[in-house]
């Protein structure tokens, strides 16, 4: 199982806007932000459900092009999760790039919905239960 991941990102703030909206419906906030003094990569911030960063995201720069195009899939508690997310990306400057709905094709019980970030990355958010 993974740790932790890290997009590099054309702009950190509009990224900073769109993750922190898209994400608080799944229940991951910002738990960690570090200055380009005490990294070696530049600013930085992580997000995360808990206390911890698992998400972070950084400035792209001359050692680290953008990451992506890059799929990524983040868990949601409900139906009702993954159709406030998709609405909080949209409205933080995502694209569409799949309605909330259920995706048979997946599971018989895969909702989902996918949205295109600043950086033109693919992300989703999945719940995988019955409601």
């Amino acid at each position: 199982m993974l740790d932790h991941i890290t997009l590099y990102v054309r702009d950190l703030a509009v990224s900073d806007r769109f993750y922190a909206a898209a994400l608080a419906p799944l229940g991951f906030a910002e738990r960690a932000r570090f200055p380009a003094e005490v990294t070696s990569i530049g600013d930085v911030v992580g997000y995360g459900p808990q206390a911890r960063a698992q998400f972070w995201i950084v400035p792209a720069s001359a050692e680290h092009a953008v990451s992506g195009p890059f799929h990524l899939a983040f868990a949601a508690a409900n139906t009702r999760a993954v159709d406030t997310f998709y609405h909080a990306a949209l409205a933080a400057g995502g694209r569409d790039n799949g309605a909330p709905g259920l995706r048979p094709q997946y599971d018989a019980n895969y909702y989902g919905a996918f949205v295109i970030d600043p950086d033109g990355n693919n992300m989703e958010a999945v719940y995988r239960g019955a409601d």
